[in-house]
C-alpha cells in the first residue's frame, strides 16, 4: 500500500457478490443459494454477516475510499429456485429477482457506508434500482453509465467497445487473447463523457479505465504486451479534452514514448 500511495495510486479491492464467487462458495457452502450453485443466498441473513466480516478484513488492508463489490453477471435462476430467496422477496415486498439483487446491493451499501467507504460496482447493480450512494462502472456499453450519471451517481466509463485491453490488437497474427478485436486507434477515439449527459451532470463522469483480465495470459510479459501501447492511448483519452485529441499527433509522439518503454524493459506491442 505504501508503494502505491507514494506513486499516487489508489488500490480498489473487488470482492465479488452476489455472483462470480464460486471459490468463496465452495469453501463456505453454507452461504450458497439452495436454488443452485451460482450465487450467494440473498435469503439467508448469515450470508450478509459472512460478507460483512470479509469486507471488514478487506477494509483493514485497503484504506481507500472505494470498495468494489462486483455485482455483475449474477445467475438469478438460483434465486428463482431457492425457498429462502423467494421468502425474502415476499418478506420485503419485492417484485422479482432483479429487485432482490437491488435489495442485496443496497444492504451491502448500508454496511460499507457505515464504515465510511463508498460502494462501487459494475452496471448490473442498476437492475432493480441503484443503491443511493453507489458509484457505477459502465462496461456493457455507455447506457448504464448515462442512466447513472443522469440520476446523480458517479460513473467510471469503461465499455467493452473501447476499454477492454484483453481483446486482440489485430485480426490475425496475435498471441492468445479474447476473440474480440480492439485496435489502438479505436481506443484513442473514445470519449468518456457522452453528449447524452447534460452539462450539469458531466461532473459525475469520474473518468475511464482499461480492463485487462489476466486469466487469459500466461505471464507478465504477455500482460504488458496487451496493455501497451493501448494504455498510453487510454491515458490521453482520460486527461484530454475531445477537441485537443489528434490521432496523427498522438502517433508521432507515441514513437518517442515507445523508446522510453523499451529502455524500461516493457514488453509492448510494436
Amino acid at each position: 500500500m505504501a508503494y502505491a500511495k507514494a506513486r499516487y495510486i489508489a488500490i480498489v479491492p473487488e470482492i465479488e457478490m452476489p455472483g462470480h464467487s464460486g471459490s468463496a462458495r465452495s469453501a463456505y457452502p453454507e452461504y450458497q443459494c439452495q436454488g443452485g450453485p451460482h450465487a450467494f443466498c440473498a435469503g439467508n441473513d448469515e450470508t450478509f454477516t459472512f460478507l460483512e466480516n470479509v469486507l471488514r478484513e478487506v477494509m483493514d488492508l485497503f484504506p481507500g475510499k472505494y470498495i468494489h463489490i462486483g455485482g455483475d453477471e449474477v445467475d438469478k435462476a438460483s434465486w428463482k429456485n431457492c425457498p429462502q430467496c423467494q421468502a425474502r422477496i415476499k418478506q420485503e415486498n419485492l417484485k422479482d429477482e432483479k429487485d432482490l439483487q437491488s435489495y442485496f446491493i443496497k444492504r451491502m451499501e448500508r454496511f460499507i457506508n457505515g464504515q465510511g467507504r463508498t460502494l462501487i460496482g459494475w452496471d448490473e447493480i442498476l437492475e432493480g434500482g441503484l443503491a443511493p450512494n453507489a458509484t457505477v462502472m459502465s462496461w456493457r456499453g455507455m447506457d448504464g453509465g448515462i442512466a447513472a450519471a443522469n440520476a446523480g451517481h458517479d460513473v467510471v466509463m469503461t465499455p467493452t467497445s473501447h476499454c477492454y485491453l484483453d481483446f486482440l490488437q489485430a485480426k490475425e497474427g496475435e498471441p492468445k487473447g479474447r476473440n474480440e478485436f480492439l485496435p489502438l486507434e479505436q481506443v484513442y477515439s473514445f470519449e468518456p463523457v457522452p453528449q447524452a449527459i447534460p452539462a450539469d451532470k458531466a461532473k459525475h463522469i469520474l473518468g475511464t479505465g482499461g480492463n485487462l483480465w489476466s486469466e487469459f495470459f500466461p505471464n507478465y510479459a504477455h500482460v504488458q504486451y496487451m496493455a501497451y501501447p493501448r494504455a498510453c492511448a487510454l491515458a490521453e483519452v482520460a486527461w484530454s479534452r475531445p477537441e485537443r485529441k489528434k490521432w496523427e499527433d498522438f502517433q508521432n509522439r507515441l514513437d518517442r514514448h515507445l523508446q522510453r518503454l523499451k529502455v524500461q524493459g516493457v514488453h509492448y506491442r510494436r
